[in-house]
């Protein structure tokens, strides 16, 4: 089980301060990136996610919640490991921004808002390194999980297992200390969470006692 703190609940004032703070605890960072257009909210950019890259080792995982990730992955600089996901729902063709990814040296993943099918996706499964499953409608922290999603992940597991794939399934949006177990045992490999670290007194503790619960 990886944990993928989300810097979008972080205080933006200390971001770099906060981001060393859980480095060492946390398995990715997650940067939201948002465009005004894909979704009404507008937040991290190339030149921020760039300058914190410089100066952290733990591997970054950037959600592009744009309108043209062709475009602009390309802007961010990543390093081997890194994870850069885009939505299904903002490209007629995934495979090009897929591939361009790839040849970055990240691995690529699909993203889907809570009410696209997976069947809208299933025949990239084999093309992709992970599948990012949101649990609230992307745009802001602090929502609470769509109780839907845990069965909408096993099916994804399932699918997974049925062609004999090695994606990976992440879910981002609403995890915190009271489902986090439920979620990690629908058979998710990559756990997101932004308020529930962020929005606590201690950051550190708190991302600790979500992986001993998720693992327990």
């Amino acid at each position: 089980m990886k944990l993928a703190p989300s810097l979008l609940a972080a205080d933006c004032g200390r971001l770099l301060d906060q981001a060393q703070e859980i480095a060492d605890l946390s398995d990715y960072l997650h940067w939201d990136v948002m465009d005004g257009h894909f979704v009404p909210n507008l937040t991290f950019g190339p030149v921020v996610v760039n300058a914190l890259r410089a100066r952290v080792s733990t591997p970054f995982d950037i959600h592009l919640m744009i309108t043209d990730p062709q475009k602009y992955a390309p802007q961010f600089a990543v390093r081997p490991g890194d994870l850069i996901s885009f939505h299904g729902e903002a490209v007629a063709d995934p495979v090009p921004v897929i591939e361009m990814i790839r040849t970055r040296g990240a691995r690529a993943g699909i993203a889907l808002r809570p009410k696209t099918p997976l069947s809208a996706v299933e025949k990239f499964l084999d093309q992709i390194d992970f599948l990012l499953i949101m649990s609230v409608e992307p745009g802001f922290a602090g929502q609470s999980f769509i109780p839907e999603t845990l069965e909408k992940i096993r099916h994804a597991k399932e699918l997974i297992r049925r062609k004999n794939l090695s994606v990976e399934i992440e879910v981002d949006g609403g995890v915190n200390a009271h489902n986090i177990k439920e979620i990690a045992r629908a058979g998710v490999d990559i756990i997101v969470a932004a308020s529930a670290i962020f929005g606590q007194s201690n950051p550190r503790k708190a991302l600790a006692e979500l992986r001993a619960l998720a693992i327990s």
